[in-house]
């Protein structure tokens, strides 16, 4: 398993985590698609957008590989703001590959891509 190096572990201040520490030895938690609704808790939204800020600053617009990004906090951006990148998807791999679409995440998160330390 891949360990982003530099990738924040967690939302300040929170127990929203960014990323896992090893692998699991019982499987892979799988990555799917998640639905945020309206009603979510404001800082449920804040760890979503501190989580975009992160993989844009880290990976940009190129592709990455899954490595140890935790599974929850990217299934909540899989399917929109986060697209897999091999066909065909292997959602339980810690070697699959994923990209950020541009255009939906500006769309979603525009503050994600403003100059802002806070978020990284």
């Amino acid at each position: 398993m891949l360990k982003h190096r530099g990738f924040p572990g967690r939302l300040p201040g929170t127990d929203y985590q960014f990323v896992i520490r090893r692998a699991n030895p019982r499987g892979v938690s799988a990555i799917i698609r998640r639905e945020r609704y309206r009603d979510r808790k404001s800082a449920d939204k804040r760890a979503d957008l501190a989580f975009m800020a992160s993989l844009w600053a880290h990976f940009g617009a190129e592709p990455f590989e899954r490595g140890n990004l935790d599974a929850g906090r990217l299934s909540w951006l899989f399917g929109r703001e986060v697209l897999p990148y091999d066909d065909p998807f292997d959602a339980e791999s810690y070697e699959a590959l994923l990209v950020i679409d541009e255009q939906a995440a500006r769309a979603s998160f525009p503050e994600a891509f403003e100059e802002n330390e806070d978020w990284a």
